[in-house]
């Protein structure tokens, strides 16, 4: 019990009768969690913002014996950009699924919420190809998970012209091993850039954290 302040983001948010709302929140330190925010639908509301979907913030929240309350909260970013585009909306949206499939409450989830929130960057803020940012979104959040593919050289020969991805080994492999790899899908080339975002930095935006 007490008061709490932590940053995090709305994931999901349902009405609660006529003026209050329940959301469930990405944080960093306490993972994700289910939190109401009173008098939140109320147009002269503090929370109004603050309880919005995709709305990252500071708050301060009130732990009862059973459950979040929020207090308070202080918006940093709200993707205004991906909020008034559908298909940036959408992309956003399927990942945000993603995201709460794989987070559990009381779990550091420092990395997955920065991983989250600089891809929510790159699709609010950038004109790169949607379908590619959630392709290197999903092999970073793989890599956080424990799940790291092989994309640097060729999982059986080592040989690093590579032309196909195997789900069933997780990795690339080369024209000669991936012909002989019947679900491998060949990749065209700009695929195999993401061996340079994925590793060089280029794609971490530390703009939150």
């Amino acid at each position: 019990m007490g008061t709490i302040k932590t940053k995090g983001i709305i994931l999901v948010e349902h009405n609660m009768g006529d003026f209050d709302k329940m959301l469930t929140m990405l944080t960093p330190g306490l993972g994700k969690i289910s939190c109401a925010a009173r008098g939140a639908k109320r147009f002269k509301s503090s929370l109004l913002v603050g309880s919005q979907f995709l709305c990252f913030g500071e708050y301060v929240l009130y732990k009862s014996a059973t459950t979040y309350y929020i207090n308070s909260c202080e918006p940093i970013e709200i993707f205004y950009n991906i909020r008034k585009d559908l298909d940036k909306l959408r992309y956003a949206s399927y990942i945000t699924k993603i995201i709460i499939d794989v987070t559990d409450e009381n779990e550091n989830d420092y990395k997955v919420l920065q991983l989250y929130l600089n891809t929510l960057y790159m699709i609010s803020e950038t004109d790169k190809d949607l379908e590619f940012i959630v392709a290197i979104f999903k092999l970073k959040l793989m890599n956080i998970l424990g799940f790291t593919p092989q994309i640097t050289k060729c999982l059986n020969c080592g040989e690093t012209n590579l032309e196909y991805f195997s789900f069933k080994d997780s990795g690339f492999k080369c024209a000669i091993c991936g012909k002989q790899d019947t679900g491998a899908v060949h990749v065209t080339a700009r695929n195999n850039s993401i061996n340079k975002i994925y590793y060089d930095g280029t794609y971490k935006k530390s703009f939150f954290f």
